[in-house]
């Protein structure tokens, strides 16, 4: 079984002032997490953080620490009656990149307790911050034994992605520019799982790139079929496809097996909003979202929220003339941290087309011509000549994921939140997020719930796979 960790960038930064105060001595703190219950691939979101003061720590050395756990009790009351899993976090101010015989004592005294209050079938975990804030990890198992965290992930403006080596340790990859595109960055790709939810104009040219990147496994969402008027902007479709009218999953997934990299596949031809999308995409380390719609948008958002995940949402818009030329074209690039704004925070869509959106439900036939006037605008046109400017914000979208798995940009990524390019005046343009916190701040970390993400819509969650 595979299992994660995931904290957002304010809890890491949280994390690293208390357990790293500058004085060489450890410190250590708790936290609540929510689950992405799985047998396969199991996921701890960290949902709240509660850092241990020093006064109520009884010994702190530069290689020991104990404390009181009367802080503790609060989370293992919410840990037992919700099936929540307990993280203890504590510091090596010396840098000694494995768990000690004394960490080794410490948390097999810990864990029994808590196993013995929680009563629960899955891990729980321990990690420990190095100075620099790398962290490494092991989770707890109903027997006693330990297992090594196969990744711990802080999706902030730079993507944290530490992952675990043959020898048993998260190595920090602290090179930056000497890493991009080269090894360092090909090895991380190859452990993550990356979802992309949508694959046709901007979804397709995501996946193939991701693919030949070296991504170790893709999992793609998409309820619809080939049509022969989106040939033009379907990578690796044929006319055989729209004839026979096969899922555009299917078709993706045939490019992807064809180029023998490899890479593990999950395909879903369903909509999103579907227990079994849901969590196939919260089971994933980044989601690519390459969708028209609004609803499928803000669904997207607020999973990213409840599952830590880094979002990345690329949208092209184009308005007609009505003569057959068009009078805008422009496209767009979020990057959506699970702690920062929101689409909706940023204007991307307003709450009475949120509304609107979902005539999907009650009159799909009006839903579906809101998506086509968002598409395009004016006229009624089945071929729209898009493919290059799909092309281009898809290259945008997977070069700003890059750019955060391994920083080389001049400028900080935080000043790289949204990017614009209008292809009418030639405009290029980034911006920072601006928010402190985006409305779905009240989810973070809850991971999964009944109904999943609290919409009654997911009252029949799958059982864990």
């Amino acid at each position: 079984m595979q299992i994660k960790l995931r904290l957002t960038q304010k809890d890491h930064a949280a994390l690293k002032t208390h357990l790293l105060p500058g004085d060489g001595l450890e410190a250590v703190a708790v936290a609540l997490c929510g689950r992405r219950r799985s047998t396969s691939h199991h996921c701890l979101t960290v949902r709240y953080l509660v850092p241990i003061p020093y006064n109520e720590c009884k010994v702190r050395t530069e290689d020991r620490v104990t404390w009181s756990t009367r802080r503790l009790i609060p989370l293992l009351e919410t840990a037992a009656q919700r099936d929540l899993a307990i993280l203890k976090i504590h510091s090596h101010p010396g840098g000694y990149d494995r768990f000690s015989s004394v960490d080794d004592d410490s948390d097999k005294d810990l864990f029994n307790s808590i196993f013995g209050w929680t009563d629960s079938s899955f891990p729980h975990a321990s990690a420990v911050m190095l100075p620099g804030g790398r962290m490494f990890g092991r989770a707890a198992l109903p027997d006693g034994a330990f297992q090594p965290l196969d990744s711990i992930l802080v999706p902030g403006d730079d993507l944290h992605f530490w992952i675990l080596e043959n020898g048993g340790t998260l190595p920090s990859f602290a090179q930056r520019h000497a890493q991009l595109f080269g090894s360092g960055t090909t090895r991380r790709l190859r452990e993550m799982s990356i979802a992309v939810v949508g694959c046709s104009g901007t979804g397709s040219p995501v996946i193939e790139q991701l693919a030949r990147l070296g991504v170790g496994r893709l999992v793609i969402v998409d309820p619809d079929r080939v049509e022969e008027k989106n040939l033009n902007r379907i990578l690796n479709a044929t006319r055989e496809d729209a004839y026979l009218r096969r899922p555009k999953v299917e078709v993706m997934a045939r490019a992807v097996a064809a180029m023998g990299f490899g890479t593990e596949l999950e395909i879903i031809a369903d909509d999103l909003a579907t227990p079994r999308a849901v969590r196939a995409v919260a089971g994933c380390d980044v989601v690519f979202g390459c969708m028209d719609g609004v609803e499928g948008r803000h669904l997207l958002n607020r999973l990213a929220a409840f599952y830590v995940l880094p979002y990345f949402d690329v949208g092209v818009k184009l308005v007609a003339d009505g003569g057959g030329g068009v009078d805008e074209a422009c496209g767009a690039v979020h990057y959506i941290r699970p702690d920062g704004s929101t689409l909706q925070d940023r204007k991307v869509y307003t709450a009475d087309q949120l509304k609107a959106a979902g005539l999907r439900r009650t009159d799909p036939k009006a839903y579906r011509e809101q998506v086509k006037a968002g598409y395009i605008r004016g006229v009624a046109e089945d071929r729209p000549a898009v493919i290059s400017i799909n092309m281009q914000m898809a290259s945008t979208a997977v070069n700003e994921f890059l750019a955060r798995l391994h920083p080389y940009r001049y400028d900080d990524n935080s000043e790289s939140a949204i990017v614009r390019t209008g292809f009418m005046d030639g405009s290029h343009y980034r911006a920072p997020d601006e928010a402190a916190s985006g409305s779905f701040a009240a989810h973070i970390g809850k991971a999964d719930v009944r109904p999943l993400l609290s919409m009654p819509d997911l009252s029949d969650p799958e059982e864990a796979t």
